[in-house]
């Protein structure tokens, strides 16, 4: 048998994350389950250990399966990183500066972060996407993305410098019982269908967890939304009330309102992540520029 190649890893990734041969076989790799199934076997033979165990439910990690993911991920993204920097290294002459943003987030900072390179727009491409915080995360890992405008993501090996301190707001139906009040107390929320952050939303759910935790209110999440289009709508079909962060104010639709919470509200950091190894002349100019707004640089956890 041959050595550990890339393309066990990958492989061994698509199985763990779909939990099924077949299915990371047919819709992630495209090719046949037993084909696959030999790979898998030839990677647990080259470690050395069992990686996955198989059951009537499908495959599970083993203990050494999951200590053997976390460093086959670390390995592609520094694979991917690698390759990234070689391409951009062979097409020095006008370079892609790629800026990514928490969807919703572009609304306030694009038009920023442009101006920040006005000048420097005869020389570089920019390029413009928007997606979750986590996934804006990876790209910066591997060096496909140069900056974003997202929340800190502790599993990240990342750089972040704090540029707002978002408060989080109360949405609502405009017809909703609690628009006349002029602010929400935490407390009310109990009495509603309550709508906050999903898993994939990870910093937000902890945010307002920790909040209700510390006010003394044991509020249960009846919906967990990854993005603000999803709240709208959920506040908007269950007339209930959504925690949100304040971009929210810039998308409401005519059906939701928001208020204010009650006292101090809790605070939701806006930060520009980027990778700690990029050494882009043009994002040290850009983090110049727009770094003074508010906070200073802080290491994310490695």
């Amino acid at each position: 048998m041959g050595s550990l190649e890339l393309r066990h890893l990958r492989y061994f990734i698509a199985v763990a994350e779909t939990g099924s041969l077949t299915e990371a076989a047919e819709r992630r790799l495209h090719t046949s389950q037993p084909s696959l199934s030999r790979q898998i076997r030839d990677l647990e033979h080259q470690v050395g250990v069992e990686l996955l165990s198989r059951s009537v439910r499908g495959v599970e990690l083993t203990e050494a399966g999951r200590v053997f993911l976390n460093h086959a991920r670390a390995t592609l993204m520094q694979v991917d990183a690698s390759v990234e920097a070689a391409r951009r290294a062979a097409q020095p002459m006008r370079r892609t500066f790629t800026i990514g943003f928490l969807t919703g987030l572009e609304m306030t900072w694009l038009p920023q972060a442009m101006r920040a390179l006005q000048d420097q727009l005869p020389n570089i491409q920019v390029a413009v996407s928007s997606d979750y915080s986590p996934h804006l995360a990876d790209a910066l890992t591997r060096g496909r993305m140069d900056v974003a405008f997202m929340r800190p993501e502790p599993d990240y090996s990342l750089e972040y410098v704090v540029v707002e301190h978002e408060p989080l707001v109360v949405l609502m139906p405009k017809d909703h019982r609690l628009a006349a009040d002029e602010t929400v107390s935490p407390h009310e929320l109990v009495r509603e269908t309550f709508i906050g952050g999903s898993n994939k939303a990870g910093v937000l759910k902890t945010v307002t967890e920790d909040y209700l935790r510390r006010c003394g209110v044991d509020a249960t999440m009846d919906h967990g939304v990854d993005n603000m289009a999803m709240a709208m709508s959920l506040v908007a079909s269950t007339r209930g009330v959504a925690l949100m962060p304040a971009y929210a104010l810039g998308l409401l639709p005519p059906s939701v309102v928001s208020r204010p919470l009650q006292g101090q509200p809790p605070t939701i950091d806006v930060v520009m992540g980027y990778g700690r190894t990029n050494t882009s002349p043009v994002l040290k100019l850009f983090l110049s520029r727009l770094s003074g707004r508010a906070g200073a640089a802080h290491r994310g956890e490695t």
